[in-house]
């Protein structure tokens, strides 16, 4: 090879390097759930039915990453970049996951420990990423956006003194820093993150069609405008627009 061409090859490969790391963290991921991801299915993000938002592909956050439940619903693209035990290998390719659950303080193995940042996944989507035997991986991620089918959904719970709302289903960002919601006789009320993506307010809006309105961590927001009509009843979902 000579060295022109040399000169080459490293100029080709330093600009690959540039142009995919740029927005590439370094974190590390293990998986839990099991092989069907059945024990990912519920979380401390609220979702009672985890496996309904986007299959198996879904991650619990350590501390830093989940933010006391601010990043519910938030996407990430992950990759593996090593495999600190064993002799076996990364896999090619990245995976896109969702933000469902909390990866607590003090788990196996004190991965999920602040300030790590870190991903449980499930084990399906770990799959996409090394052989499970790997145990855990070193990786680099980014926020993409969530690709969702239909709008934002409003599952309405609680009692007549404490409505609490599961928003999920969201696109763009994923993640929801604020939502109102408005009676057909009232004005915009300002509900309180309960905790994870349920959101809560005291005021009684029994009997009145329900309005909401959604701003995401990108500071955009969408409102839905009458989708639930007066005979809403605590336990039904709703649909709304989306980012």
């Amino acid at each position: 090879m000579t060295t022109c061409t040399t000169y080459m090859w490293i100029m080709l490969l330093l600009m690959h390097m540039l142009i995919s790391d740029v927005n590439a963290i370094p974190a590390t991921a293990t998986f839990y759930g099991g092989n069907d991801a059945s024990g990912t299915n519920t979380g401390s993000c609220g979702y009672p039915n985890v496996l309904t938002i986007d299959g198996p592909m879904n991650t619990a956050l350590s501390g830093a990453l989940y933010n006391g439940g601010e990043a519910c619903g938030a996407c990430f693209k992950i990759q593996c970049v090593s495999i600190p035990y064993g002799n076996v290998q990364c896999l090619p390719g990245s995976i896109v996951v969702t933000a469902t659950n909390l990866c607590p303080q003090g788990s196996t193995g004190g991965w999920c420990d602040m300030p790590r940042s870190h991903f449980d996944l499930a084990e399906p989507a770990f799959q996409h990423l090394a052989p499970p035997v790997a145990g855990v991986v070193n990786v680099e991620y980014e926020r993409v956006s969530c690709l969702r089918s239909g709008g934002i959904r409003f599952l309405i719970q609680g009692h007549p003194y404490f409505m609490q709302v599961l928003v999920y289903n969201v696109g763009g960002v994923g993640d929801v820093t604020a939502v109102s919601v408005k009676g057909s006789s009232s004005n915009w009320i300002q509900m309180d993150r309960n905790w994870g993506q349920l959101w809560a307010t005291g005021t009684v809006l029994d009997g009145q069609a329900l309005s909401f309105s959604v701003t995401a961590s990108d500071g955009r927001t969408v409102a839905s405008n009458g989708v639930a009509d007066s005979d809403w009843q605590y336990g039904q979902t709703f649909e709304g627009n989306q980012f």
